[in-house]
């Protein structure tokens, strides 16, 4: 059907990054280049009284305090609307609020001068407090206020019980329906605190240039963001700050803010008049940067029809120290719930709290694997009840074609236009061998295997019809070169999963251009219209679709200009363009015509003739946000001696519309399901009581995912839907957060399905399922 979406095309930076050649922001210098290190706070919760860095300045250190910056507050991340913006960060504290919280910074030659004159800094401390790590002790009447006041918007406002953001929701009578209902079940649900683990730890590198402009090299998802909070915190014209757009190692939600370091090498940039780079290590990475976690109180009713009659679900997000994005997320959390199921009736009461702990952010699906997780549960606990098959039950009740689909909250909503769940489901249960999957009450021995499934999705994007709470346009730049080669620019950041390559497989497939034809150009804020960050799962629908739109554009200039070539009364509507073998490039034809030209002559000849640059501005907002669909039917053996649990086999299904790259959608679900596995049974971050980390070894403390921990290939099988959504770039969505949502809801059914247990709290460790097994009495033969 189509001559580039779709083929299995071997990545544009594959070589680059096998070879170890491509640069990363760690990979940068600059001439006269200063190294930056930042003084942590080793208190959780503190005053600061005075800091002495004369010792520091002594053997040749740029040093910088908090009476050195502006203090005014702000928040990292610029993707909601001002008005509800919260913000409670500082350049520099003279508060630290979390073991890791920044106090000082030095700049010097050399990284070993920079940590000597880092270790010579002395701070007074005027007052140390304890700690608070429960976000329901730091709710109690009396505790200690983490914040006294933050600013929303431009607006100052007093903080409450250390509730940092708060939304509630009701929609029909839940009371009634629970009276109603045939059947009631409520759980409480917690969820671990997770670090990212991207590959590349976060780095900047800050240039100054004549005339009082600033150069910014930076791991982020948004280029233009960095220079708006950057002008914003500093009071810098914008047209004096450039952000280079830089290939990045990775993200899953860790670069969505602009990260904290960027404002504190700026700061000593402009004091030093010098370069200033400043690159974390992975223990300095996993105090920068960490999930929400998640306490969760749902409570379902359903006739024993199996129609679902009411929901209420109550959220307690821990926040951390400081807000990145917790008021967006509680509306988020909600429209993830409500977009699962046909509840009829919801009561949704979320509160998001500070305690003493790294800030949190986005990871991966942005709250959305760890509501799926508990709704999927509770779903399948609820099918048991009734005495229906768990998938049955999904399908009579989930939110499907035609029906309104909420996106990331109340304020995005639009119709469900494309639904591929009725066939992954069927197609899962068939492979996955549903039926003979059994009851865990009647498996025996030591090491017992279970099946578990589990649905959910994630959006396209974060647009709707009506502009809500969230900014969510991007932009594009795309011209025609001449010799018939094409140069595309967009500020949109590639994490490492191919959007880009899925981009000029777009432009190809509308211009017949071959991909190697199109050059991904340097971008930086200087040469790209606004992107608001790659997140949401937005690089293909979103930014894809823009790239699209380009690429008509240029389409119709050189239709336009091939018309004048002909030199008749030619309609340009009459042109077709295809891709000619033989010549390597595209061609303009006429149909039942001798009328033949190749892109390149029409290039040519615009250049020679002074017609004009064949090219495209865009600047595009989509007006839906459709959901990815995602499937798990997933094997599991659980040692009932060692508590251990090893995957067998996977079935992942994936309603991504048009697969424009159909293998980096299925890497998508290996790697969606990879952590989903350390999400469900190693990852967490432990607090001592003090407020500091149990531990931040990346190999011997903090656990994740080895390939170990997957199955085999063949024993991997991934089902990509037969669906067209009509908004999308050749009927695209996105995947990539879609690919882990309800991983572990299926794994945790899986497991329950195994041994006959469920459990409430990530992650489930060995040493909680042998607890459990040994409570319910179970027979070791």
């Amino acid at each position: 059907m189509y001559s580039f979406i779709g083929k299995r095309t071997i990545r544009r930076d594959a070589l680059a990054k096998t070879s170890g050649t491509l640069r990363f922001v760690n990979d940068l210098e600059a001439p006269g280049m200063l190294i930056g290190r930042i003084l942590r706070s080793p208190y959780a919760f503190a005053d600061i009284k005075r800091i002495d860095v004369s010792e520091a300045e002594r053997i040749g250190a740029v040093t910088l305090t908090p009476d050195e910056v502006p203090q005014k507050p702000f928040n990292p991340r610029l993707v909601s609307v001002h008005e509800v913006t919260f913000k409670d960060t500082y350049v520099l504290t003279k508060k630290p609020r979390y073991i890791g919280d920044a106090v000082a910074a030095v700049a010097a030659p050399s990284e070993e001068l920079a940590q000597r004159a880092l270790e010579s800094i002395r701070v007074e401390y005027e007052r140390i407090y304890e700690p608070i790590l429960d976000p329901f002790k730091a709710m109690e009447p009396g505790a200690p206020l983490i914040h006294e006041k933050i600013m929303k918007g431009s607006e100052w406002i007093r903080v409450e019980g250390n509730i940092a953001a708060s939304l509630n929701y009701v929609e029909g009578d839940v009371d009634k329906a629970f009276q109603e209902s045939d059947v009631v079940l409520e759980r409480r649900f917690k969820t671990g605190k997770r670090y990212h683990m991207q590959l590349e730890p976060k780095a900047v590198l800050c240039v100054p240039e004549p005339g009082g402009k600033l150069t910014i090299y930076s791991t982020t998802q948004s280029i233009h963001n960095t220079r708006i909070l950057v002008s914003q915190i500093f009071d810098i014209p914008l047209s004096r700050v450039n952000v280079v757009k830089i290939p990045i190692g990775g993200s899953f939600g860790s670069s969505i803010q602009v990260n904290y370091l960027v404002p504190i090498a700026v700061a000593l940039c402009l004091k030093s008049g010098k370069p200033v780079k400043i690159a974390y290590t992975r223990e300095e990475d996993i105090l920068d940067h960490s999930n929400f976690v998640f306490h969760f109180r749902i409570k379902v009713g359903a006739k024993r029809n199996g129609v679902l009659t009411g929901a209420e679900f109550e959220n307690t997000l821990d926040v951390g120290a400081h807000q990145v994005q917790p008021y967006p997320l509680l509306g988020t959390s909600l429209g993830w719930f409500v977009s699962m199921y046909k509840w009829r009736n919801i009561r949704y009461i979320g509160r998001a709290v500070y305690t003493n702990k790294t800030p949190a952010c986005a990871l991966r699906g942005y709250g959305a694997p760890e509501v799926q997780w508990a709704v999927e549960t509770i779903m399948d606990e609820l099918a048991e009840e009734l005495g229906v098959d768990p998938v049955e039950l999904r399908l009579k009740n989930y939110v499907g074609r035609g029906e309104i689909f909420w996106g990331q909250g109340p304020t995005v909503k639009s119709i469900i236009r494309s639904d591929g769940v009725p066939e992954l489901l069927e197609k899962g249960k068939e492979l996955i061998g549903w039926d003979k999957r059994g009851d865990p009450r009647g498996k025996k021995g030591r090491f017992r295997r279970g099946i578990g499934v589990a649905r959910g999705f994630h959006t396209s994007g974060a647009g709707g019809p009506i502009s809500g709470e969230v900014i969510d346009y991007t932009g594009c730049i795309l011209k025609l070169n001449e010799d018939g080669t094409l140069d595309y620019i967009t500020a949109l950041q590639d994490h490492g999963g191919g959007t880009l390559d899925a981009h000029v497989k777009i432009i190809s497939e509308v211009l017949g251009v071959p991909p190697e034809l199109v050059n991904l150009a340097s971008a930086s804020t200087e040469n790209t219209p606004y992107d608001v960050c790659t997140h949401a799962s937005r690089g293909t629908y979103v930014g894809g679709e823009a790239a699209r739109r380009a690429a008509e554009i240029v389409k119709s200039k050189i239709f336009e200009y091939a018309a004048r070539l002909v030199g008749k009364a030619v309609n340009p509507e009459a042109f077709k363009i295809r891709y000619d073998e033989g010549l390597k490039q595209a061609v303009v034809y006429i149909e039942g015509t001798d009328v033949r030209i190749p892109l390149s002559e029409i290039a040519r000849a615009a250049w020679q003739r002074n017609w004009g640059t064949i090219g495209a501005f865009v600047s595009y907002r989509a007006t839906s946000a459709p959901p990815s669909f995602t499937v798990y039917f997933v094997e599991v053996e659980v040692d009932t001696w060692t508590g251990r649990v090893k995957p067998i086999r996977v079935v992942a299904g994936a309603d991504v519309g048009t697969p424009v790259n159909p293998d980096m959608v299925e890497g998508q679900l290996h790697g969606g399901f990879a952590m989903a596995w350390g999400m469900a049974f190693t990852e967490d971050m432990v607090y001592e009581e003090n407020g500091e980390l149990a531990g931040r070894g990346l190999i011997t403390d903090y656990k994740i995912p080895t390939i170990a921990d997957v199955p085999a290939p063949e024993d991997f099988k991934v089902i990509i839907a037969s669906s067209y959504e009509p908004t999308g770039p050749f009927g695209a969505k996105g995947i990539g957060e879609a690919a882990m949502n309800p991983a572990v809801g299926a794994i945790a059914n899986a497991v329950y399905n195994a041994i006959g247990v469920r459990f409430y709290e990530l992650p489930i460790t060995p040493g909680k399922i042998v607890e459990a097994l040994r409570k319910g009495g179970v027979q070791w033969d």
